[in-house]
């Protein structure tokens, strides 16, 4: 499993802020889980980072830093 963070530039919705916003692992069954750092902080489930990446990245403002590479 690889361990990373999203780190996001402009928060578009108003809702998770700037800087780092999540921390999340990927398995290596390609599963990822997401762990929101907000002041109502949730855990989401996505089978594929292709998931992770349309949802999240808000055209490139919001990157995913590998910790594990």
């Amino acid at each position: 499993m690889k361990r990373f963070y999203l780190l996001r530039g402009e928060d578009v919705t108003g809702v998770s802020g700037t800087g780092v916003v999540a921390e999340g692992v990927e398995f290596t069954d390609g599963v990822v889980v997401i762990r929101w750092m907000s002041a109502m902080p949730t855990t989401v489930i996505h089978n594929s980072m292709e998931s992770v990446i349309k949802i999240h990245s808000h055209d490139g403002k919001t990157q995913i830093v590998w910790k594990d590479e």
